[in-house]
């Protein structure tokens, strides 16, 4: 009796400590997309919404550092459908990363694909979004990622965690926007709204009913995770009477730094605690343009949240007027020296592995261009500025995405005509950037240009804005791996000057660099993550000009540092 007694104390040991195993070892989530049509009431009309799963912002990843994930997404839309997982690094796993015609066929009507993908080293917030057309002007989501189990954040514990995820809205179906844009030459019609969690706030007409809340209480410290995942414009994000403590960006932890104000470019993250410290009450959170290109129209409406007290004042009944939440102060739209403020103060956690002994030393310029009117066009479709058609360029290469195979598909198949690897690894001409450049040279050529680097090569780039059309701040995003940001700073970079200016102890560890309005922003990366790897401009508006290029990262020695087969069911063309 006593052995079969010592047997059975024996096995529920076996079965808590199994069961606590499973839970500190790595999980594999399982998940499915459904994209579909979706009606959505805003701004006072109905309109069929493209959505995941009928949710707008679409469901959250909740995983932690080290978790697998196979996302089945099925298209049951009209149109062409991708979807990107931002940030995540993707080792060896190119085939999962999501831009349409640069990793994958598109998804088509009726089709169907799943992702399959690792969480590597990587915690914080990131998120997911359609990488087709203008699609992901609804479709996105949040993907939280925590420590590995028994791991703890670097900060002390939040009480509670929201996701703020700020976005833009059109009274219009996005694609037929984007689509007349093209037919024109012109620049896109401007938003009708900007939304936090999905809806306008207590500013916009017909909406406060909808406001999103986000619950606090006295004493509390509270972690927001805020994303901007407007389609294209930068945003200043602040709350009343609050200040933020930035503890991470982009899934990297950073050095806390306390500030008002936090300025987010589309396809960024920024992490922030926040403390219950003030009178129980309402307050306004809210989110403006940070808006840095000269005479360019813009959506300059603002969106709000209420932080809410638990302990406040019930809010009034409809039809009787209780107080207003408190509304804060915002920056004003072109308010370049806060943002310049809140960027420098970024610096990693700990010291940083920042690469040294450079072996492809690039500057890319970015910037706008207009092409001439081509002979056979009416006038119609050139109603850009003076009669001609936007376009933009890196290195003065508009890139243009190829329709039969994916570049990646088109690399490891050995498939010629798809693309070329003469990407220029800095400009065709020297001229003054920032300048007042002459108009010869505002029309690019355009082309599949990727640049080749060996694997393990130690990179840095230059990336240099220019005043061809206008200035302005551009969120460049890097796909496949994290870089570190060393310097920023305006006008032209100066090798001779700006050199001394590198932070190589604690650069910020970030997927996406704001380069400077009339300015210039220096990363850092070593290439050791094989595949084709697109660099664009996250104004989505942008890389509809070809505000682009991609790295095509060769395999290195072994299993381990070669691209993985495609699955079976990648998309075909």
């Amino acid at each position: 009796m006593e052995s079969l007694k010592n047997h059975c104390l024996s096995m529920v040991f076996l079965v808590i400590c199994s069961a606590a195993l499973s839970l500190a070892l790595p999980q594999v989530q399982r998940h499915q997309f459904v994209i579909q049509e979706t009606p959505v009431k805003r701004l006072c009309k109905t309109q069929s919404s493209i959505t995941v799963n009928g949710m707008l912002p679409g469901p959250t990843l909740e995983v932690r550092n080290g978790d697998t994930l196979e996302i089945e997404v099925v298209n049951k839309v009209r149109y062409n459908a991708t979807i990107h997982w931002h940030g995540v690094r993707q080792m060896r796993t190119g085939w999962a990363d999501g831009p349409e015609f640069v990793t994958q066929c598109p998804i088509r009507p009726g089709g169907s694909y799943t992702y399959r993908f690792t969480i590597q080293g990587q915690e914080g917030t990131l998120w997911w979004h359609a990488h087709s057309s203008w699609l992901r002007a609804t479709v996105y989501g949040v993907i939280i990622i925590r420590p590995r189990e028994g791991e703890a954040y670097p900060f002390p514990k939040p009480m509670r965690e929201t996701a703020i995820v700020l976005g833009e809205w059109w009274n219009a179906n996005p694609i037929d926007v984007v689509r007349e844009a093209t037919r024109t030459g012109s620049a896109p019609n401007n938003s009708d709204a900007y939304t936090i969690n999905g809806q306008p706030g207590d500013l916009y007409k017909c909406s406060s009913q909808d406001t999103t809340i986000v619950p606090i209480d006295a004493g509390e410290t509270n972690l927001l995770r805020v994303i901007n995942a407007a389609l294209n414009q930068p945003l200043f994000f602040t709350v009343a009477n609050h200040n933020l403590t930035v503890v991470g960006a982009d899934a990297s932890y950073v050095k806390p730094f306390t500030t008002s104000v936090i300025m987010l470019d589309p396809g960024q993250t920024t992490d922030v605690l926040i403390k219950g410290d003030q009178p129980p009450a309402r307050y306004y959170m809210a989110a403006r343009a940070y808006q840095s290109a000269k005479n360019a129209p813009f959506d300059n409406t603002t969106t709000t949240a209420i932080l809410e007290y638990k302990s406040a004042p019930c809010p009034a009944k409809k039809g009787i007027n209780g107080p207003k939440p408190i509304m804060p102060p915002l920056p004003a739209y072109k308010d370049t020296n806060t943002v310049t403020a809140f960027s420098q103060s970024f610096r990693s956690l700990r010291k940083a592995e920042v690469p040294t002994d450079i072996d492809e030393n690039l500057f890319f310029t970015v910037g706008l261009g207009l092409n001439n009117c081509p002979p056979n066009f009416p006038s119609s479709r050139c109603q850009g500025p003076n009669g001609t058609r936007f376009t933009a360029s890196m290195n003065n290469v508009s890139f243009v995405l190829p329709q039969n195979f994916s570049l990646l598909q088109a690399h490891q198949q050995g498939i010629p005509g798809v693309f070329t690897t003469d990407f220029p690894g800095t400009p065709p001409l020297q001229f003054d950037y920032t300048g007042n450049v002459s108009q010869s040279l505002y029309q690019p050529i355009t082309g599949t240009k990727l640049y080749k680097l060996k694997y393990g090569s130690r990179v840095q780039i230059v990336l240099q804005d220019t005043s061809i059309v206008t200035p302005e701040n551009h969120p460049i995003h890097l796909h496949g791996y994290d870089f570190y940001i060393i310097a920023e700073g305006f006008g032209n970079f100066d090798t001779k000057t700006d050199t001394s200016k590198f932070n190589l102890e604690d650069p910020p560890l970030r997927n996406t660099a704001a380069v400077p309005v009339n300015g210039w922003a220096v990363i850092r990366f070593v290439a050791d993550n094989p595949g084709v790897w697109i660099m664009h401009c996250h104004l989505d508006v942008h890389i509809t000009w070809g505000l682009a290029m991609a790295f095509l990262v060769e395999n290195g020695v072994g299993e381990l540092q070669t691209l993985q087969a495609p699955p079976p069911d990648l998309p075909i063309c």
